[in-house]
């Protein structure tokens, strides 16, 4: 009863409309550019509900619908809200090449490994991340989330091999157009309305490997890594099994953002990056901040490393999910508090003197975080002469965290 007709990728130039629809639905532009059958009732997509109601009326009468979308109206299209609404049984979907497989095609990459983010409609922000987080990522646009903004919070914040690939009107014989451009060039151009997608491209690392399982790369097989696979200064690094309990409160995942602040060695913040998130460590020594982005690039993660003093350095800083203190001296309970009314989700402290717990604790609590913690206490096994083995205590060190209720987090989707 409900034909979906994907129109390739422009609006819908050379689509064939099947005949015989009593109902035709979809964007003016498609609307325009086909033949529509005679004496077809003709809808303008625009809210959506408004039309699932009319295509309602016309499935209850019996009477075949016709809707007209972009691409492939399967791949964040129409396709999901019609089977929510009449069921998958009542739709007859005819694909098209989508943009952002045009928009790969055009630029000759493959995409099975790419990573496709929508802000149409949504929050630029998790977009934003998982650009700087992947090498290969789709970013489909929508009115105040278009080439401008989307390259105005990349520029500074991710790889300097950054590029934009803004793919517009595509499939329109007179007015497609596919143009490289660096975030922050693409932050100073007024795009209008015919962008299709945009994709952001690590220039290094674009072309990828050969795959056998589509979409992102996979996680890593293991994390809380050994103290020896990070570059540290007089063994002034967050022990592994300090860090595996602080990934476990954290939770990095692609779209998040992660602050790792007093990074030191970055282990914290290379960790999380590698489990997908978007990453800032901030550091105060110059020493720090280069080990840092040597860490990072030998872990083949990007970090964007900014050095300063918490918490003066993060006022410039875009609002983090999650943060990791992990250093900050007398400031820490200036450092904590200025965390805690940023993120959006947790911040997790590790301290070493049993005196300054107290101020972590209220800290979080005067942020209106759930509060908890534990001391941690550990002993390795070390070998001995004589082929036996002793337990080796690691200093024991406090790991506090606070974690902001849903109903804090502004409504928005973590």
């Amino acid at each position: 009863m409900i034909t979906v007709v994907g129109t390739g990728t422009g609006a819908a130039y050379g689509t064939r409309v099947p005949p015989g629809a009593r109902l035709v639905v979809g964007a003016r532009r498609h609307l325009d550019a086909v033949s529509l059958p005679e004496g077809a009732e003709r809808v303008v997509l625009g809210p959506l509900a408004p039309a699932l109601d009319t295509i309602g009326e016309y499935v209850g009468k019996e009477r075949p619908v016709l809707v007209l979308a972009s691409g492939d109206p399967g791949f964040f299209g129409i396709v999901r809200a019609l089977a929510e609404r009449f069921g998958p049984g009542l739709l007859d979907v005819r694909p098209g090449v989508s943009s952002v497989a045009a928009a790969f095609a055009r630029i000759g990459l493959p995409w099975d490994d790419a990573v496709v983010v929508s802000a149409h409609g949504r929050d630029l922000r998790t977009a934003v991340n998982v650009c700087r987080a992947r090498a290969k990522v789709a970013v489909l646009t929508g009115p105040g989330a278009g080439p401008a903004e989307l390259g105005a919070a990349l520029a500074g914040t991710c790889g300097d091999d950054r590029v934009l690939v803004v793919a517009s009107a595509l499939g329109d014989p007179a007015g497609e157009r596919v143009e490289r451009l660096t975030p922050a060039e693409a932050a100073a151009r007024d795009w209008g309305t015919a962008v299709n997608v945009v994709l952001c491209l690590s220039g290094a690392r674009a072309a990828g490997p050969l795959r056998t399982v589509a979409g992102p790369p996979a996680g890593p097989s293991r994390w809380a890594l050994e103290e020896s696979e990070f570059a540290h200064r007089d063994s002034m690094i967050t022990k592994f099994e300090v860090r595996a309990l602080a990934l476990a409160r954290l939770g990095p995942r692609l779209g998040d953002l992660v602050w790792d602040v007093g990074a030191g060695s970055g282990s914290v913040a290379v960790e999380c990056a590698r489990l997908g998130a978007a990453v800032t460590a901030v550091e105060k020594t110059a020493d720090g901040v280069e080990r840092i982005r040597a860490n990072a690039a030998a872990h083949g993660v990007d970090v964007s490393v900014v050095h300063g003093a918490a918490p003066e350095a993060l006022a410039r800083l875009a609002d983090p999910d999650a943060v990791f203190i992990g250093g900050g001296g007398r400031a820490l309970p200036a450092v904590v508090t200025a965390c805690a009314r940023r993120a959006r989700r947790t911040v997790v402290v590790a301290v070493a003197a049993l005196d300054r717990v107290p101020a972590v604790r209220e800290a979080l609590a005067a942020a209106e975080f759930a509060c908890d913690g534990v001391l941690l206490q550990s002993s390795r096994l070390a070998p001995l002469p004589g082929d036996v083995t002793r337990l080796a205590a690691t200093n024991p060190v406090f790991l506090l965290w606070g974690t902001r209720p849903p109903a804090l987090r502004g409504g928005i989707a973590q």
